[in-house]
């Protein structure tokens, strides 16, 4: 018996399965981006306390960035690992 695990080079049809995955995964972050705009406007509209409107259409704005930061990191398409 061996402890040695041997590599192996990823089939192309793994990396078309990770293209498509990443595909899916940026469609997901589209949709939540949207979602996160809706919020914004709706927060801003609430009948509730100007700090507490203004952190909540604060923190939702950083969460818009952090999604497109995530949509812009999936987006430049780096080749996954092979190990």
């Amino acid at each position: 018996m061996s402890t040695v695990v041997p590599f192996r080079k990823l089939k192309p049809a793994t990396h078309r399965r990770a293209a498509s995955d990443a595909a899916a995964v940026a469609s997901d972050l589209l949709e939540l981006l949207d979602q996160l705009e809706s919020l914004v406007e709706r927060a801003a509209a609430m009948n509730r306390p100007q700090i507490e409107v203004e952190r909540s259409v604060q923190h939702l704005l950083d969460a818009i960035s952090a999604v497109e930061r995530a949509s812009d990191t999936i987006g430049e398409g780096s080749e996954p690992e092979t190990a």
